[in-house]
């Protein structure tokens, strides 16, 4: 038998599935993640504490285009990474949940 809380994540996912399928949904829904690490990279560069990053930021080779650029390429991989791979989890779960139900209504019938 499954537990209530099985049930209701059946429900919810074979509802849901799709809509959160969509790479757009998962790039909202991952950005806060991404931006804890992108957040804190920009800090430890523009506070002043390592001597080094100072030192280029100061050269005439540094551009902040790039900088940015950068930032903004490691939010959308992990907001987006991060986000399939908690589809994916979900989407295995269903799976494994449908077979352990038809199992169970298998062994019921007989």
């Amino acid at each position: 038998m499954l537990t209530e809380e099985e049930e209701a994540f059946l429900i919810y996912w074979k509802n849901n599935r799709d809509r959160q399928r969509r790479t757009f949904r998962q790039f909202l829904l991952g950005i806060p993640l991404a931006l804890l690490f992108v957040i804190p990279i920009a800090l430890n560069f523009f506070s002043g504490w390592y001597k080094r990053a100072t030192m280029i930021q100061n050269t005439s080779e540094f551009s902040p285009g790039i900088l940015l650029l950068a930032l903004v390429l490691i939010v959308v991989f992990i907001a987006i990474f991060s986000r399939k791979f908690k589809w994916e989890q979900n989407e295995q779960r269903y799976i494994e949940l449908l077979s352990k139900k038809r199992k169970l209504e298998e062994n019921e019938k007989k």
